[in-house]
């Protein structure tokens, strides 16, 4: 493959540079990074790549572009590139929704220019090229999505792409993949920010040093909610139908489970606990967590 941009370089950015490194994917990896302190980590590490001021003046010279940013960033990072780009250019992201950021690209990117998105089901809770890791894609699910801006020919690059980084592959639409994660990854980190809170409001209320007692739940809840903000923001607005549909459903078993609690139902609620265990049993199956106690801590 010729030399590849990375727009954005910092966990899911600087995983990509180690794994595109080690694989040697790439003649050269270009890295655009606006942050001053992502940059003056990056140089710190010594991460092997070429730093860049202005990603316009390598797009001609790189054959695959991906932008690892916050979505937010889409909209004046395609303008300021998008006169510099030609059908040779392969263009990806790694965004966690894509209806709302598509409609972006759709409008703002020019004419006869592809784009297929990307979304590598893998991150952290941590932020920043420091945490980055070459096997953080490692048999992890990287969906590809189908748009009118995607051709057959990139999305097949990019399946070859993805799968030398180590990633699982598959199809689908922007629609299907904003109901899906709404749900398996968008409401579980919104019910953590909100339990969290939770929490800091009781404290507050009752004047109990409530943390320091933080129990397994607590703890682990609190390790999504500590997720960058800024991304996090960006895919609730992105998908905001979707996961205020999710709110509507949850609400609505939290009051069932409510109602179980105060009446001592006590068939009901057993029967809830039981069917739910199951998801736990189908994860571990499909070997997407370990099955060591306590999530394999030591």
């Amino acid at each position: 493959m010729n030399n590849i941009l990375i727009i954005g370089c910092g966990l899911l950015g600087s995983s990509l540079l180690r794994k595109i490194k080690k694989k040697n994917i790439a003649k050269k990896i270009f890295i655009f990074e606006k942050s001053k302190k992502n940059l003056s980590k990056i140089k710190k590490l010594k991460l092997p790549c070429e730093i860049v001021k202005k990603p316009e003046n390598v797009i001609h010279k790189s054959k695959l572009i991906i932008l690892c940013t916050p979505m937010s960033q889409y909209k004046n990072l395609i303008l300021r590139i998008n006169k510099f780009l030609t059908p040779k250019n392969v263009i990806t992201d790694v965004g966690s929704s894509k209806v709302s950021s598509l409609k972006i690209i759709n409008k703002n990117l020019k004419k006869k220019i592809f784009w297929t998105s990307s979304h590598p089901i893998a991150g952290s809770e941590v932020s920043g090229p420091e945490y980055g890791t070459q096997n953080l894609f490692e048999n992890k699910w990287c969906v590809l999505i189908k748009d009118k801006r995607s051709s057959i020919k990139q999305i097949k690059f990019l399946k070859s792409f993805w799968k030398k980084i180590g990633s699982k592959i598959i199809v689908m639409d922007a629609e299907k993949h904003d109901k899906i994660f709404s749900i398996t990854s968008h409401l579980p980190h919104l019910v953590a920010y909100n339990l969290v809170k939770s929490a800091q409001d009781f404290e507050r209320k009752q004047k109990y040093n409530l943390i320091k007692f933080s129990a397994g739940g607590l703890r682990d809840f609190s390790r999504i909610a500590a997720s960058n903000e800024v991304m996090w923001r960006d895919i609730f607005f992105d998908n905001k139908i979707n996961i205020s549909k999710a709110i509507d459903l949850f609400i609505k078993n939290l009051k069932d489970f409510k109602k179980d609690i105060y009446l001592k139902n006590n068939r009901s609620i057993l029967k809830k606990l039981v069917q739910t265990k199951k998801v736990r049993s189908k994860i571990l199956k499909l070997k997407q967590d370990t099955n060591k106690p306590d999530f394999g801590r030591n």
